[in-house]
């Protein structure tokens, strides 16, 4: 007898909810969600068209404007990306289970959190080949980590980038230098800081994440990309299509399985900064 406690539409809801509370290059806010609901199975595209900005001319009065049609460049987001999970739980296992449905919101919340981690990473992939880092970077105490946050901003300020929303994603050992550095900790200390999807602070105008799955720098010294921007520089969408149950056919065995569908692009690449960062 399959699981007797799972409703396929519940349980992809809520892994697809777990998952989005889990990441952190991927969270809205750091990327847009405006095509969100144009995904609709494996193997499909976005069509972007991005409309070029307008000339700003002199106006004299009974006088045609010289400004044309504005024109559009068409971009493609794949949705190419798909990560499947499985689990098998055999009859024996399961009479030793107190309660099948927290057995399966178990399973599924970890199949969340790892497929978090993997559609993470492929966002900060896609950031990393989109931007072009600055200088590499040295940063071994808590000024030297301010520092290079500020540097970030001035260079998202000089691309003209909208100073609201504005965010920056940083490693656990970046992290932990910001939390010695005194401007740091006054200014996350607000009830206006909301700890969610990685979210541990605000310093020098950003919005500070954390997350593990930081790209490695171009630099010779090993380092870890810390990259900042704001959510206008990349659009990601992705869909839970299917989370089901089934029932081996030669086995005593009840099937758990779920499949995650997701794509990324870089739309504006001038609204990102990047710092090959050595040392944090």
């Amino acid at each position: 007898m399959a699981l007797t406690n799972f409703i396929p539409a519940v349980y992809a809801a809520a892994t697809l909810a777990a998952l989005d509370e889990a990441l952190a290059y991927g969270s809205e806010g750091v990327t847009n969600r405006d095509y969100e609901g144009d995904v609709s199975e494996f193997g499909g595209s976005v069509t972007i068209n991005t409309v070029a900005d307008p000339t700003i001319e002199s106006y004299t009065p009974y006088t045609d404007m010289t400004g044309g049609a504005g024109s559009t460049t068409p971009q493609t987001m794949n949705l190419d990306q798909h990560k499947a999970w499985e689990v098998r739980i055999d009859d024996v296992d399961r009479a030793q289970a107190r309660d099948d449905n927290d057995f399966v919101t178990k399973v599924t919340a970890r199949a969340a959190h790892l497929l978090a981690k993997t559609a993470d990473a492929y966002v900060a992939a896609q950031m990393a080949a989109a931007v072009t880092p600055g200088a590499e970077a040295t940063v071994s105490d808590p000024t030297d980590a301010y520092d290079l946050l500020v540097d970030l901003r001035t260079d998202l300020s000089e691309a003209e980038v909208p100073v609201a929303g504005r965010w920056v994603v940083v490693t656990p050992q970046f992290h932990g230098l910001l939390l010695k550095d005194p401007r740091f900790v006054s200014g996350s200390s607000g009830a206006d800081v909301t700890r969610s999807q990685g979210v541990v602070g605000r310093a020098a105008g950003f919005t500070v994440l954390e997350s593990n799955q930081a790209p490695n720098g171009p630099g010779a010294g090993a380092g870890k990309l810390v990259i900042a921007g704001h959510a206008l520089a990349t659009t990601y969408a992705d869909q839970v299509t299917k989370v089901e149950a089934l029932r081996h056919p030669r086995q005593f065995v009840d099937i758990l399985r779920g499949l995650h569908v997701y794509g990324a692009k870089v739309i504006r690449p001038s609204a990102l900064a990047a710092r090959d960062v050595v040392g944090a």
